[in-house]
C-alpha cells in the first residue's frame, strides 16, 4: 500500500487511477478531434487545450471515487464496475454542464461532450478488463510471513482470504506460544536462520502476531530482516492499515500515545476545516431550504406532531448540544425511554422511512454545523443515555469525543447503521482510525464517498 496524507491506498487502486486519468485525457482529446473532423474544422493544437482536458479528467475521476468505482467490489466484478462507471460519467456530465453554464465557452461543446463520455466508458472498461487479465487478482498482493500461530494469526489468515485483501500469507512460524491454533505452522526451532528463511520465501513483509511478546521476540533476526529491506510490522498497525479501523482487542494505550497520529487539533487544519464548514453549510442550507420546507409540510400531513425535533447529543469534549432533524418517527416513539433503532422499525412513519433512506432527515443538521456544534465530517454524535453505557462497555470510547462530531464520517461510509453495543464497538474502531489519521485529504475522501452511501443506501434505518 501507498501512504498518502496518512491514509493508505492499495497499489492496484493507485495504478488503476493513474491509467484511468491518462485514458480520460485521451478520451477527451479524441472526442475533440473526432468532432472537428466531422464538421470539417481544424482543431487547435493539443497543448492549447491540455488544461481543459486535465480539468475534464479530474472531474470525472472525482465522480468515479465518489460513487465507488475504486471500491474493492469494482475491481473484482465487471458488472459492478460498469454500473458505477455509468453513474459516475452521468454525474460528471451534469457537473461539466453546470460549469459551462457558470463559465460559458470554457468547456466542451455538447456534441463533443457526448463523444467524450462514450469514449470514456469504453476505454475505462477495457482498462479494467485488460489489467484484470494481464495482472490477475494476486498481482499486487504482498507476500506476508506471520510470526505466531495463535488467535491473532488465525485472524490474519481469515483477513487474507477475503477477495478484496491486498496481501497473501505465505506461511506461519510458531514462536513457542502456549496455545497453538494454526495447522501447518513451522516451529521456530526448525528454522536455523529466520532472515534467510524470509529471503527464501521472497516475503515482502513480516508481521508479529504474538499473544505474548515477553521473551518471544527474536530481536536479532528482526533487525537483520529489517535491514535487508523487508518491512516488519506488528499486528495492531498491520490490522489498522489493512482494514481502516483500529482493533480494540489488541491496541494498547502506549501504541496510541506514541503513534504518528491524532493531529486533528492542529491550528491550520482546524481553521481550514471550520472555514469549509461555514461556507458549505451556508450553501447547503440555501440550496436545500425548499426541500426541507416541502418535507416538513409532508411530515405534518402524514402524522401528528411537529415537523422538526430536537435531541440532546454529546459533542466535542463531551459537551451537550441540541441536534435538529426532520422528524421521521411517531411522537410517542420513546415513551418508555431511549431505544436503539431497529431494522424495519415500526416507530418510523411512512414519510420518515423515505427521508431516512435518502438522508433528507439529516439536512437540518447543517444548522448545527454552521453554529459550530458539529462539522460536516466526524464521528456521529451519540445520545448521552447511550454514551454513559458505551463508555462503561467499550474502552477508548471517550476518545471519540476529542473530535468534533459530524454529519458523515469514516464509520458511516464503511459500516451500516449501528443499533447495538456490538455495532457501536465496530463503529468506534472506524472513529478512532479517523481521529488518529485525520487530514483534510481524508475528509475529502469521506465527503466524496458519502455520495455513494446516499445513492446506494445499504443499512440506512
Amino acid at each position: 500500500m501507498v501512504r498518502l496524507f496518512k491514509h493508505y491506498i492499495p497499489h492496484a487502486v493507485l495504478l488503476l487511477g493513474v491509467v484511468d486519468f491518462a485514458l480520460l485525457i485521451f478520451a477527451g482529446n479524441s472526442a475533440v478531434e473526432f468532432r472537428a473532423y466531422q464538421i470539417g474544422m481544424a482543431s487547435r493544437p493539443f497543448i492549447e487545450r491540455i488544461w481543459l482536458l486535465m480539468s475534464f479528467s479530474a472531474l470525472v475521476l472525482i465522480a468515479m471515487v465518489s460513487v465507488g468505482v475504486y471500491a474493492s467490489e469494482a475491481t473484482r466484478s465487471m458488472r459492478y464496475a460498469a454500473a458505477r462507471l455509468i453513474v459516475a460519467v452521468s454525474l460528471s456530465a451534469l457537473g461539466i454542464a453546470f460549469v459551462d453554464f457558470v463559465v460559458p465557452g470554457q468547456t466542451f461543446w455538447r456534441s463533443t461532450l457526448l463523444y467524450a463520455m462514450a469514449f470514456t466508458v469504453i476505454l475505462l472498461m477495457l482498462n479494467r478488463l485488460i489489467l484484470g487479465r494481464i495482472l490477475g487478482n494476486a498481482a499486487f498482493r504482498r507476500r506476508v510471513l506471520v510470526l505466531g500461530a495463535g488467535p491473532r494469526a488465525a485472524r490474519l489468515r481469515a483477513l487474507g482470504e477475503r477477495p478484496e485483501s491486498g496481501f497473501s500469507i505465505i506461511g506461519f512460524v510458531s514462536m513457542g506460544e502456549e496455545t497453538e491454533f494454526m495447522e501447518g505452522a513451522i516451529s521456530r526451532t526448525d528454522i536455523p536462520d529466520l532472515a534467510q528463511y524470509v529471503e527464501t520465501l521472497s516475503a515482502s513483509e513480516v508481521v508479529l502476531a504474538l499473544q505474548e511478546r515477553r521473551n518471544a521476540l527474536p530481536l536479532k533476526d528482526l533487525l537483520r530482516i529489517k535491514t535487508a529491506g523487508v518491512n516488519v510490522n506488528e499486528f495492531s498497525s498491520f490490522w489498522e492499515r489493512e482494514t481502516g479501523r483500529i482493533d480494540l482487542d489488541t491496541v494498547n494505550p502506549s501504541g496510541l500515545i506514541f503513534s504518528d497520529g491524532f493531529s486533528s487539533g492542529q491550528v491550520v487544519a482546524s481553521v481550514a476545516k471550520r472555514i469549509f464548514d461555514i461556507v458549505a453549510s451556508s450553501l447547503l442550507l440555501l440550496v436545500t431550504f425548499p426541500i426541507i420546507v416541502i418535507f416538513a409540510i409532508l411530515i405534518r400531513i402524514d402524522s401528528k406532531g411537529p415537523a422538526f425535533y430536537r435531541q440532546k447529543r454529546v459533542g466535542l469534549f463531551g459537551e451537550l448540544f441540541d441536534v435538529i432533524k426532520l422528524r421521521s418517527m411517531r411522537t410517542d416513539a420513546e415513551k418508555s425511554g431511549a431505544q436503539w433503532a431497529e431494522k424495519n422499525d415500526p416507530r418510523v412513519t411512512r414519510i420518515g422511512r423515505f427521508i431516512r433512506k435518502v438522508r433528507i432527515d439529516e439536512l437540518p443538521q447543517s444548522w448545527s454545523v454552521l453554529k459550530g456544534d458539529m462539522s460536516f465530517v466526524g464521528p456521529r454524535p451519540e445520545r448521552p443515555e447511550f454514551v454513559e453505557e458505551l463508555e462503561q462497555e467499550l474502552r477508548y470510547y471517550a476518545e471519540r469525543h476529542m473530535v468534533k462530531p459530524g454529519i458523515t464520517g469514516w464509520a458511516q461510509i464503511n459500516y451500516p447503521y449501528g443499533a447495538s453495543i456490538e455495532d457501536s464497538r465496530n463503529k468506534l474502531e472506524y472513529d478512532l482510525y479517523y481521529a488518529k489519521n485525520y487530514t483534510p485529504f481524508l475528509d475529502f475522501l469521506i465527503l466524496l464517498q458519502t455520495l455513494r452511501v446516499v445513492l446506494w443506501p445499504e443499512g440506512a434505518r
